[in-house]
């Protein structure tokens, strides 16, 4: 016997995300970037963030990178436009080094045309102007000819590369399980170095986030990373402006 249902009152607020509501484009293969921003966000009330994973090779090389350029609106359009999103990051340092930075924010664009855009290297490049550095040591997971890439990038845009170092892995399940042991000596290794000012450790995949106050620590140098850039220029943009604890010297500049 069919029981007659109720139909019940409400009311709607504005929803998550008073102070903020940020979307984040994650590569498929990514298995670090959303335990970071975790991280770095647990404390960051009323701010709501909402992810959605592009598609992408296994495989790290600069063809494969570019080839995420066909799904990255695809991708955008994952996040719905009525969300009212005030900032959209593209996940991949690489990936928007290859791309290019300008093209990437105009795809998002496309799709999200009132939002703010960044990405991990537009990003790195705001931190190390928030910082005052000039003169950095460059950690890179990636094959070689990526990293070089990756230093023509940072050197156009008025960067002194003093020195680099990279692990030469073009398998992104494998930079995914690099421990933040190694991570650390990889930074106290280039980091020494007298002539630089700040080490970046570039990959939204490496775990780095973490070790980042204990290396600064021992380098008494700043240290950013792809992860703890992204996030903080995402809020940034978002004005949003409130400092985070062990997170490293950029979140209380």
């Amino acid at each position: 016997m069919a029981q007659s249902v109720e139909i019940l009152k409400f009311e709607i607020d504005h929803g998550l995300g008073a102070r903020a509501r940020l979307g984040l484009i994650v590569l498929q293969t990514d298995q670090t970037i959303e335990h970071d921003f975790s991280s770095i966000f647990c404390d960051k009330n009323d701010v709501s963030l909402y992810v959605a994973r592009i598609p992408n090779a296994m495989e790290v090389s600069s063809k494969t990178l570019r080839q995420m350029a066909i799904d990255l609106p695809r991708t955008a359009e994952l996040l719905p436009s009525q969300f009212g999103f005030d900032v959209v990051g593209y996940g991949c340092t690489s990936g928007a080094t290859l791309i290019g930075e300008e093209k990437v924010d105009k795809l998002i664009r496309d799709i999200h045309p009132e939002v703010a855009t960044t990405n991990p290297i537009t990003a790195t490049k705001a931190a190390l102007s928030a910082l005052g550095l000039k003169r950095i040591a460059l950690l890179t997971p990636y094959p070689v000819d990526v990293t070089i890439k990756m230093q023509a990038n940072l050197e156009a845009a008025g960067f002194a590369i003093i020195a680099v170092g990279t692990f030469g892995q073009s398998d992104d399940f494998t930079v995914g399980r690099i421990t933040s042991d190694s991570i650390f000596e990889a930074i106290k290794q280039i980091g020494t170095n007298s002539e630089c000012d700040g080490v970046f450790v570039s990959c939204t995949s490496l775990r780095a986030l973490k070790i980042i106050p204990e290396a600064e620590a021992a380098i008494r140098k700043p240290v950013i990373s792809s992860n703890q850039v992204l996030a903080w220029h995402m809020l940034r943009l978002a004005g949003i402006s409130d400092q985070t604890q062990n997170s490293g010297r950029l979140f209380v500049n």
